[in-house]
């Protein structure tokens, strides 16, 4: 499939065009309150705001005022995009779509009284409530590391200052040293994402520190793309990545962040950088919102909506809804089924079926793209896999180069349909 951002954004709008007027309340504009501003937040405000023409009060609360995508964010690591590059902010969701955006963390939700309160005091209140927090951490995952550790061991996994020191380490390592990577387990936020950046990690270190070794710890026995990133690194940086799977023991792995040090089974090897990705859960408000069980979110794969509250809904990384990996372009394809449901069901508008799609593009070196990925649709259990497409190993190099291209094209897409 070629996506282009003509062709993504045509797609976007296929719900959008279909829908009719909205009905206004007669006790006046009915309130949606969304948190969290990444790829499902950003653009089930927008969808809302846009789609029911100001009948509907939107605010937006995220606490950063400038968004960098963790997708592409690898990009920069590798020197093939700048952090700016990554860097968006809210001024046009507020000054053409009049989303009303605050700055500020949502702190709690009384689901009773229907409000969101907020860090900074005060509460704003709301008929519908959309949750799009991302990701958190689970405590004590890694063992030796928590968050305080995460200036001399970065997981960069939000994107912003974090990505910022972890190629900062990179540049700074010792000539032959080494990096490390300790992988999270099933399910994690984009699940090709720390293979990407081994990749652009080595892409980094055979142009800068040519003798330098990466060491990847996994728990896990395979990966997401497994057969084309290792292809690309025997290709593009052979003998460079040491990959130590579940069977080698690379699930049971402890760090020192003191002493730089990544124990794998018992062997402890000293190390310049580690980047520690650790086990993931919803972002902290879904729980306090009283609407995860375990670590994710269950929602209905019709609307988005919670399964423990129906006006509440949560997209994305913090949704557990099947078979659709944690992505962004899954996040966005979750928020305008929400959104479509939502303006429904408080406008009186025509909901449509809902119908869902996911493409991730990897990087592996430069012209080197490859992906996957499958089209959904909701089920009464779960958003189920329909159908889906992966690259394949062996691939000439002008398809590679299109398939890198393609991504660069969705990636001005995708944004362009979060943050207008």
């Amino acid at each position: 499939m070629t996506l282009n951002r003509r062709t993504f954004l045509g797609a976007a709008g296929v719900v959008a065009a279909g829908l009719s007027a909205p009905m206004v309340l007669a006790q006046g504009r009915p309130r949606v309150v969304v948190v969290g501003g990444g790829a499902g937040g950003a653009t089930a405000a927008r969808y809302i705001a846009k789609d029911s023409k100001g009948e509907i009060d939107v605010t937006l609360i995220e606490p950063s005022r400038t968004y960098y995508t963790c997708f592409f964010s690898n990009l920069y690591l590798g020197g093939f995009q700048e952090l700016s590059d990554i860097a968006h902010s809210y001024g046009t969701l507020a000054a053409e779509y009049g989303i009303n955006v605050v700055h500020d963390w949502a702190v709690g939700v009384d689901r009773d009284a229907k409000t969101v309160s907020l860090a900074g005091g005060g509460s704003v209140p709301y008929d519908k409530l959309i949750l799009s927090p991302g990701i958190d951490f689970v405590d004590g995952a890694v063992e030796g590391w928590d968050v305080s550790a995460q200036n001399k061991m970065p997981h960069a996994y939000k994107a912003g200052s974090q990505t910022e020191l972890l190629k900062a380490q990179i540049m700074a390592m010792p000539e032959g040293g080494t990096f490390a990577m300790v992988a999270p387990p099933n399910p994690y936020r984009c699940p090709p994402g720390p293979y990407e950046r081994v990749s652009m990690v080595a892409h980094v270190l055979k142009a800068n520190n040519p003798t330098a070794k990466i060491i990847v710890a996994d728990p896990k026995p395979k990966f997401s793309k497994m057969a084309l990133f290792q292809e690309g690194w025997a290709n593009h940086y052979e003998g460079m990545v040491d990959w130590i799977g579940e069977d080698f023991g690379g699930g049971n792995v402890s760090v020192n962040p003191d002493a730089m040090t990544l124990t794998i089974d018992g062997e402890e090897t000293k190390v310049d950088v580690c980047n520690v990705i650790p086990a993931m859960k919803a972002g902290h408000i879904a729980e306090m919102a009283g609407v995860t069980d375990g670590n994710w979110a269950p929602v209905n794969a019709a609307d988005m909506s919670s399964k423990a509250d129906p006006d509440i809904y949560v997209l994305g990384d913090a949704s557990q809804q099947g078979d659709m990996p944690k992505s962004g372009f899954s996040a966005n394809s979750q928020a305008k089924v929400c959104a479509n449901a939502v303006r429904g069901a408080l406008t009186g508008s025509k909901v449509f079926p809902a119908k869902f799609s996911n493409t991730c593009w990897s990087l592996i070196d430069t012209d080197d793209g490859v992906k996957v990925g499958a089209t959904y649709e909701a089920t009464p259990e779960k958003i189920a896999k329909v159908d889906g497409f992966i690259s394949q190993t062996g691939e000439d190099a002008d398809l590679r180069k299109a398939t890198y291209e393609e991504s660069l094209g969705w990636y001005a897409g995708i944004t362009s349909d979060m943050f207008g």
